[in-house]
């Protein structure tokens, strides 16, 4: 375990079993104003995660005990929604798509930037804080987005999404029966763009239209290019 550093951004959960990774991954979260605390097996992982509630959480797939993707399990069984990157050493979409579908946010490969895993997220945090003060509302059919209470609801039932489900949901619905590639979803989105990464918006997409039920066709795929919102 490893003490709480000053926190003015907030706190990062990095629970990662190689401890020159997770001193790295610290090293660069604090030169940013992040506080971190660090764990190194899954359960006080999770324990860590339920007790103080952090901003983040980078998890490590391959851990001692619980997995990562079994600590995201764990905690969105939990109804804790707070944004999960997950690192893994293995270039294996099965294990990435598995994250995702568990409620991970985004995924990083070892080896990795450390920059580039603080600038993923530091967008997801600018994400989950919303957008200015206009257009906070949107509709599409029976769907209703609130950005600025981070809601959304279909038929005033309210849907559970993570936050990058979320963002997904607002970037389609704000510009319906425009038609956005993979490309620029993953760009819009998760900040980044690459050929490799659109699997990551098939399975976003996957469960968000699972989220919305019959609702799920407001969510249409244009075969060969990308995706659209359109009642």
């Amino acid at each position: 375990m490893c003490a709480v550093t000053d926190a003015s951004k907030g706190l990062v959960l990095v629970v990662e079993d190689e401890r020159p990774i997770a001193d790295l991954v610290r090293l660069y979260l604090t030169r940013e104003g992040f506080g971190v605390h660090v764990e190194h097996d899954g359960a006080a992982g999770l324990s860590a995660a339920r007790r103080m509630r952090p901003v983040a959480c980078i998890l490590d797939i391959a851990l001692p005990g619980l997995d990562g993707t079994e600590i995201c399990r764990r905690m969105r069984a939990d109804g804790d929604w707070t944004p999960v990157i997950f690192l893994t050493a293995r270039d294996d979409e099965v294990d990435r798509i598995l994250g995702l579908e568990l409620g991970g946010d985004d995924y990083v490969t070892k080896p990795f930037s450390p920059r580039e895993l603080v600038t993923r997220v530091k967008a997801l945090l600018r994400r989950a804080a919303g957008p200015p003060e206009t257009d906070r509302v949107r509709t599409l059919g029976p769907l209703t987005l609130d950005q600025s209470r981070r809601a959304a609801s279909v038929r005033d039932q309210p849907l559970i999404l993570t936050a990058t489900e979320f963002d997904l949901l607002a970037h389609l619905l704000g510009r319906p029966g425009r038609v956005f590639t993979r490309e620029e979803l993953l760009a819009a989105v998760w900040g980044y763009a690459s050929h490799a990464g659109t699997r990551t918006v098939d399975v976003h997409v996957a469960q968000v239209r699972a989220k919305l039920g019959d609702a799920a066709g407001l969510i249409r795929t244009v075969r060969g290019v990308g995706y659209t919102a359109d009642a």
